[in-house]
């Protein structure tokens, strides 16, 4: 069963509270999504650090319910 673009987003905001979350369905299949993920968690972490706390963050969906996820993360310029 696909995931919804609100669950996603919500189980992110749970691991990284402070993040600012923006989900695109790729495909509109609900199993393609992009993310950006801005968070001051990912500070002094290095790309790949940042991209595991997101995969950390949806516990195990990816090749299950979520097939495809493209990932960019960042730090809030003030941070």
């Amino acid at each position: 069963m696909p995931m919804s673009a609100g669950e996603l987003e919500h189980m992110i905001r749970v691991a990284l509270p402070d993040a600012a979350v923006e989900i695109t369905d790729l495909r509109g299949d609900g199993d393609h999504y992009a993310a950006r993920v801005v968070s001051a968690s990912f500070k002094g972490k290095t790309r790949v650090q940042q991209h595991k706390m997101v995969y950390d963050a949806i516990d195990g969906g990816m090749g299950d319910e979520l097939h495809a996820l493209a990932l960019q993360t960042g730090v809030p310029d003030d941070a």
